[in-house]
């Protein structure tokens, strides 16, 4: 155990200490490496500093998204103090889907939940689960709606989301059962945010042929460009009209730690439901999510069967502690609550709240540097940590056929530094680049020099 142990904190401190010079992706030769993955376990066992050796080889032929130079999709930091949690908790192997077998390790994870929910203001009769991410929680947030809306004759539901709505909701939406064409997409104002007006229109207007409105999403920054639903002026028309709502929050939601998330969010704390990702805004490893039910009852009730469950009797009810396995889809889970207490008793708060502000801090410094690029326009002003921007030579060139593909190249130009990644939407038919930052390790000497890379990739295309 002692040498597994040394090997594997030697791998973990040279990799990590690494980062900041590694290339932002690397992809070359992967087919080879692919296939050789693909061989059978050995009949006998390997020393584990071959396997090491293979696992890094593996683990370096991919997008480097713990990285500082990583600016694409939401990056994911990976939280070092994370990884020893989990590393604990794999090793104790204690079960928390019900909080008998191990009752102090369910209240750490039931503590990390109540932590939340205070973040967002909920009141005491909230209740919610971590997940392996915002697909699973907007999942059970429409199971729950569903559930207490609508009852068994849900078909003639419909929800409300916009055209930069997360597709995890469309998705999930289609996993509850609820038919692809009763989901309706809003439309937007020139930001990019739901229209409340509209919505409610549509409300109305559905309603009068027949079905049966129950579920509104408002977006605490979409993917696409950082844009925040206006949330009190949505809870009032979905409240109004008797709809379940739903923040999904899972990008930013932890902005909210911070005083410009929280004015940007005011009225949060009157939805029903709420979407966090703590692999996104704390800076966790992959697969840690989070849904929070205002009215914890209803979560309760769409997901506990309480019949079937004859051999789980000699195991203890819930009382002051949650049996998690009855808010959610899952008996068998890991013990996430770890992952998210430890760093927290570790850093504290004000951590996090610190490389947030920081985060927002840099993206407005990227946004100023962009708009003093020529032939670059930058069209929204990022509400959170998205910057997005595209390729305009000139107004009389700027519908041009040609610009999407002028925008590829320069997408391309851009990535091919290695020192940064970004990646590509398309927004009202345009192709558009986005820069995205999150990741605890991204700071403004790495965001100077994607300035400079995007000046110098710019300028080459121009000619």
């Amino acid at each position: 155990m002692r040498a597994l142990l040394e090997a594997a904190g030697s791998f973990v401190r040279e990799h990590i200490g690494s980062l900041p010079d590694q290339p932002s992706w690397d992809l070359d030769g992967f087919e080879q490496l692919v296939a050789a993955m693909r061989e059978p376990p050995p009949e006998g066992g390997r020393e584990i500093d071959e396997v090491l050796t293979r696992f890094g080889q593996a683990a370096a032929k991919s997008l480097n998204t713990a990285g500082p130079g990583y600016l694409a999709y939401i990056p994911g930091g990976g939280l070092f103090t994370a990884a020893i949690a989990d590393l604990l908790a794999d090793a104790v192997n204690r079960y928390v889907g019900l909080w008998f077998p191990a009752p102090a390790l369910a209240q750490i994870e039931q503590t990390v939940v109540r932590w939340l929910e205070d973040l967002f203001d909920y009141p005491a009769e909230a209740r919610g689960i971590l997940t392996t991410g915002g697909s699973m929680a907007n999942f059970s947030a429409i199971v729950a709606a569903r559930h207490a809306l609508l009852g068994e004759d849900f078909t003639a539901g419909t929800l409300y989301v916009t055209e930069h709505t997360h597709h995890s909701i469309a998705k999930a939406a289609f996993i509850a059962g609820i038919p692809a064409r009763n989901v309706r997409a809003v439309p937007i104002d020139a930001g990019l945010r739901l229209d409340p007006d509209a919505l409610a229109g549509m409300i109305a207007a559905d309603r009068d042929a027949g079905l049966k409105p129950f579920f509104v999403v408002a977006s605490l920054g979409t993917t696409n460009t950082g844009a925040v639903d206006p949330i009190d002026a949505i809870e009032r028309v979905a409240h109004a009209h008797g709809l379940w709502l739903h923040a999904d929050a899972a990008y930013g939601g932890f902005f909210q730690l911070t005083e410009r998330g929280r004015r940007a969010f005011s009225g949060v704390e009157r939805a029903d439901s709420i979407t966090l990702d703590p692999h996104k805004g704390m800076f966790l490893p992959y697969g840690t999510g989070a849904l929070l039910v205002r009215h914890g009852a209803a979560l309760r009730a769409a997901h506990s069967v309480g019949e079937g469950t004859a051999y789980l009797q000699d195991l203890a009810a819930e009382d002051e502690l949650p049996n998690f396995t009855d808010y959610g889809p899952e008996l068998s889970r890991d013990f996430r609550g770890l992952r998210v207490w430890l760093p927290l008793q570790l850093h504290g708060v004000a951590a996090f709240r610190d490389a947030l502000d920081e985060k927002l801090d840099l993206t407005r410094f990227l946004y100023e540097g962009l708009l003093e690029i020529p032939d670059l326009e930058v069209p929204w002003e990022p509400e959170l940590s998205i910057v997005a921007f595209r390729y305009r030579p000139g107004a009389p060139d700027a519908d041009a056929p040609d610009a999407d593909a002028l925008n590829r190249r320069l997408l391309e130009a851009i990535n091919a530094s290695r020192r940064i990644f970004c990646s590509s939407t398309v927004v009202d038919g345009r192709f558009t680049l986005r820069a995205c930052i999150v990741s605890h390790r991204t700071h403004r000497d790495r965001i100077a020099e994607a300035l400079e890379i995007i000046r110098r990739a710019a300028k080459d295309l121009a000619g």
